[in-house]
């Protein structure tokens, strides 16, 4: 999206205005809608996690799968309780229609030394999130994290109820590249899904089999949204189409060669 272009320009900033506590903030730090935009196609460093039991982690050994990323701090009275409850309800529809493993999740407290793993911890239980593949965490190291909140493109900033920030879920493809970045609190499931489906079918790993890609990208394209029902379902229309095509050209060929048989005896 050209987020620049002279048509877009300002409906965009006061789209994302709503999603900043507060925008104006941000004036003398630069546009961080276009902060987080330009993120896109950064390849974010390694870093040292520490997760809700205490165990350490290395980010890059998460990547095995794509790997969404939601910045909070439990401090947080309102915007991040509510982006944690809803992203919930969204990521349970992407695993519906991709599989329960096929994407890993990560919430990171980004207030170095007041999240700690035991906030982060109580942070999931009260919004009741009780996903396998999705990690709250904290970074060991407070550099670490900066690095990373910047190549994510992340923007926050401190103010009298704690920190404004954009409210961002950032997409990392398998190589932990920026692939997208999802905006709000609240957001059509499709926001997320549809970007997931890319990384996940659409380049299926290289030590897969032809027919094995043949079956992710079916997938990826017979996989449609429900917005009435706000769920995902496989759309065996396309095969009934195909179906009733083949049969057509089997009939016509069938008729043709009979024809021609005809013709030949006549002779």
């Amino acid at each position: 999206m050209n987020w620049a272009a002279p048509g877009r320009l300002a409906p965009a900033l006061l789209a994302f205005g709503l999603l900043l506590p507060t925008a104006g903030v941000f004036a003398a730090r630069g546009d961080a809608l276009e902060i987080s935009q330009e993120a896109i196609g950064n390849r974010v460093s390694d870093l040292t996690l520490i997760d809700s039991n205490g165990e350490r982690l290395k980010l890059h050994d998460l990547l095995e799968r794509p790997l969404g990323i939601s910045l909070i701090y439990t401090g947080c009275a309102h915007s991040c309780s509510v982006t944690t409850r809803y992203l919930d309800r969204v990521v349970q529809t992407a695993r519906e229609a991709m599989g329960e493993d096929s994407f890993g999740m990560l919430t990171i407290g980004f207030d170095h030394g007041v999240d700690t793993p035991e906030s982060m911890a109580n942070h999931a239980r009260r919004h009741g999130v009780n996903d396998p593949d999705w990690q709250f965490v904290v970074a060991e190291r407070s550099d670490e994290l900066e690095r990373l909140i910047e190549q994510l493109g992340f923007v926050y900033t401190p103010s009298p109820r704690g920190f404004d920030h954009t409210v961002q879920v950032s997409l990392l493809d398998r190589d932990g590249t920026l692939y997208r970045q999802i905006y709000g609190e609240t957001f059509e499931a499709p926001k997320l899904v549809e970007p997931l489906k890319d990384l996940v079918w659409r380049r299926p790993k290289s030590e897969q089999g032809l027919l094995a890609g043949i079956g992710e990208r079916i997938r990826l394209f017979c996989t449609v949204y429900d917005a009435r029902g706000d769920r995902y379902y496989f759309d065996y229309s396309m095969f009934i189409g195909l179906g009733l095509g083949g049969l057509f050209l089997l009939l016509v060929g069938g008729w043709t060669g009979r024809e021609v048989l005809k013709r030949r005896g006549s002779e």
